[in-house]
C-alpha cells in the first residue's frame, strides 16, 4: 500500500488559488518604464490580458507534483516477523603481546592463543543471529571496534581482523571489563552479558580486574569468561585442537574470580572438554531471540513526483524562453 509520511503537507496545495485572490501590490511612486501591450513579447501580454496558456496548466500540474513530493508517498510492504534480541552481547577480546603464545596444533599445526580465540569467538559471533553483538579489542588500552549491532558480519570480520599488538603488548583486563561496562549500561536489566577471551594475566590499566568485577557487578553487566592457554593437555572435539603446553601468562585463578563474583560462568579452552560444548553452554545460559515484532519495509517514492514537477519546470523554461526569442525575431 501507498501512504503519506507527512500528510499536513497537502495544506499547502491551494496556495496558488490564495495567491491569485491577494489584492494587487500597490504601485511605488517614481518613474517607470511604460509599454503599450503591442511592444510586450506574446508570453507577457497574454499574461497581463489574463489569457490562459498551456504552460498555466503545466505550472499548477508542476505545484501539485511538487506538494505531493513533500507529503514524502512511501510504499509500505507486508508486515515481516523481525526477532527480538533476547541479549546484548560485548566480546572483549585479548590482543596483547602474550596471545601469540604457540600454546595450541590446529588442523596439524601450531597456532596461537589469538589464534584459537577468533576461531571460538568467530563460530559463536555467527551462532547468534538475532542478538545484538559489540567488540572490545585490549591490549595496554582497551579500545570499541564495535558498538552494539544486529551486524554480525562485521563484528566476525573485524575480530577475523584483529592482530597481536594492535592495541600494546600488556594486558589491560580490568579496563576491557570498564569500558564494557559503560558500554552496556543502556541495555535492559537482566540482558547485560560480556564475554571476556583472556589468557588472564592482568599486567597494565588503570582498574584492576577484581575492581571491575565489582562494578560489573553493581551494573549488572555478567561476565562470562574463556581462559586461553592453560589446563591440562588433551584433544579438543573434532576440530583437531590440542593444547601443547600451558605457557606463560595464564592466571586462571583471576578468571574464576571475575565470573564468579559477576554471576558468569569461567571455561578453560584448554581443558579436555570439546571447543564446541563452551559456546554451547554459553548459548544455553544466555538464549537468543525470546519474541518477535512486525516491521513493514518502506519503500520511498518521493523521487518520482518530485523527478516530475522539475521536469514540467523545465519545460516551461523551455517554452518561455523560446516565445521571447520568437518575439525578438
Amino acid at each position: 500500500m501507498i501512504s503519506l509520511a507527512w500528510p499536513w503537507a497537502l495544506l499547502a496545495l491551494p496556495l496558488p488559488l490564495l495567491a491569485r485572490r491577494l489584492p494587487p501590490a500597490r504601485r511605488a511612486p517614481g518613474a517607470a518604464l511604460r509599454l503599450p501591450p503591442t511592444l510586450l513579447p506574446e508570453g507577457l501580454a497574454g499574461t497581463a490580458s489574463g489569457g490562459a496558456r498551456p504552460w498555466r496548466w503545466l505550472a499548477l500540474l508542476a505545484w501539485v507534483l511538487l506538494v505531493l513530493a513533500s507529503a514524502r508517498p512511501q510504499w509500505v510492504g507486508d508486515p515481516l516477523g523481525v526477532p527480538r534480541s533476547g541479549r546484548d552481547l560485548m566480546l572483549a577480546v585479548d590482543i596483547s603481546g602474550s596471545m601469540e603464545e604457540p600454546d595450541y596444533l590446529l588442523a596439524g599445526r601450531r597456532v596461537s592463543r589469538l589464534a584459537v580465540v577468533q576461531q571460538l569467538a568467530g563460530d559463536f559471533v555467527r551462532r547468534r543471529e538475532g542478538d545484538r553483538l559489540g567488540l572490545i579489542l585490549f591490549g595496554s588500552r582497551a579500545y570499541l571496534q564495535t558498538p552494539l549491532t544486529f551486524d554480525r558480519a562485521t563484528v566476525a570480520t573485524l575480530l577475523a581482523e584483529s592482530v597481536v599488538g594492535l592495541a600494546g603488548r600488556e594486558t589491560a583486563i580490568g579496563d576491557a571489563i570498564a569500558l564494557a561496562v559503560k558500554r552496556l549500561r543502556e541495555a535492559p536489566a537482566g540482558e547485560r552479558v560480556l564475554i571476556l577471551l583472556t589468557d588472564g594475566e592482568n599486567t597494565a590499566g588503570h582498574i584492576a580486574p577484581l575492581e571491575a568485577a565489582a562494578l560489573a557487578a553493581e551494573a549488572g553487566v555478567r561476565v562470562h569468561v574463556i581462559g586461553i592457554g592453560g589446563g591440562a593437555d588433551g584433544r579438543l572435539g573434532g576440530l583437531g585442537l590440542r593444547l601443547l603446553r600451558q605457557g606463560r601468562g595464564f592466571d586462571p585463578e583471576t578468571l574464576e574470580a571475575i565470573a564468579a563474583r559477576t554471576g558468569g560462568r569461567f571455561f578453560s579452552a584448554g581443558a579436555s572438554e570439546a571447543l564446541e560444548a563452551v559456546y554451547d553452554e554459553i548459548d544455553r545460559i544466555e538464549p537468543e531471540a525470546r519474541e518477535a515484532r512486525a516491521l513493514r519495509p518502506r519503500v520511498e517514492l518521493y523521487p518520482w513526483p518530485a523527478g516530475g514537477a522539475l521536469l514540467l519546470a523545465l519545460l516551461i523554461a523551455a517554452a518561455r524562453l523560446g516565445a521571447w526569442r520568437t518575439e525578438d525575431g
